[in-house]
C-alpha cells in the first residue's frame, strides 16, 4: 500500500515539473531557423546526372498503379479463397 502512495506522489511531481517550463528551455526545445549554407544548397540543388533514374514519367506512374491494382485483387483472392475453404469445412462438418 505505501509503494501505491510514493508511485502516485512520484507521477504527480512529474507532471507537475514538466509543466513548469521556463520561457529559455521552452525555446531551446523548439529548432531555430538558420539559413542554409553553400554546401547545403548545393546538395539540395537538381542534379541533371541523375535525372534518368527518377521515376517522374506518365509511363512509369501507370506501371506503378497497375501494380498496385494488381496486388489488392490478390489479396482479396486470397482473402476469399480462405473464406471459401472455412465454410466448405464448416459444411462439411455439419453434414
Amino acid at each position: 500500500m505505501a509503494f501505491l502512495l510514493n508511485n502516485n506522489s512520484i507521477s504527480s511531481h512529474l507532471r507537475s515539473s514538466s509543466q513548469k517550463t521556463d520561457g529559455a528551455f521552452a525555446q531551446t526545445r523548439r529548432g531555430f531557423h538558420v539559413e542554409l549554407g553553400a554546401r547545403e544548397k548545393a546538395l539540395l540543388a537538381e542534379d541533371g546526372a541523375l535525372s534518368r533514374f527518377k521515376s517522374h514519367k506518365k509511363g512509369v506512374h501507370r506501371l506503378r498503379k497497375i501494380g498496385d491494382v494488381l496486388t489488392v485483387v490478390v489479396i482479396a483472392g486470397c482473402c476469399y479463397e480462405i473464406y471459401a475453404r472455412a465454410v466448405m469445412r464448416k459444411e462439411a462438418q455439419a453434414a
